[in-house]
């Protein structure tokens, strides 16, 4: 059983102790009352492994960070090597270097060397897929 949190000397779980207003959690065997409990038991019983989730969010938090989306838009129109991105977002190698490193450590984007040149590529269609949903989302 999670810990119940109280605020404002409320126990959330409505099990109706009077607790004390405190940053300490209340520790409770009452269930919450739900209005649904057979759509809450259908609900939690499809949410995905919490593993999974984590998964997701990590992912997200790759998105969340306005370089990267600016690295990820330039290579849907083409294959480039660190020196165009760079040229092509007005930034330093470095910059870049360092972002890319992020984006091929969450399997967004793959790399193909050519001599002593790389190219960076998006690493699937579901990236694109998954910005252009993103993209119809806030146009909307």
């Amino acid at each position: 059983m999670e810990e119940n949190k109280n605020v404002a000397g409320i126990c959330t779980c409505n099990c109706g102790e009077n607790v004390e207003s405190s940053a300490q959690g209340h520790n409770c065997t009452e269930e919450a009352e739900t209005s649904n409990p057979d759509i809450v038991k259908a609900v939690a019983e499809k949410l995905p492994d919490e593993e999974l989730l984590y998964d997701v969010a990590e992912l997200f938090k790759v998105f969340g960070d306005s370089t990267r989306v600016r690295i990820i838009c330039v290579l849907f129109e083409s294959e480039m090597c660190v020196c165009d991105i760079a040229g092509v977002l007005n930034m330093t190698q470095s910059a870049i270097s360092h972002q890319l490193r992020v984006l091929k450590q969450a399997r967004l984007v793959k790399y193909r060397r050519e001599g002593k040149t790389v190219f960076y590529s998006l690493a699937d269609g579901h990236i694109q897929t998954i910005f252009n949903q993103a993209f119809e989302h806030i146009m909307e």
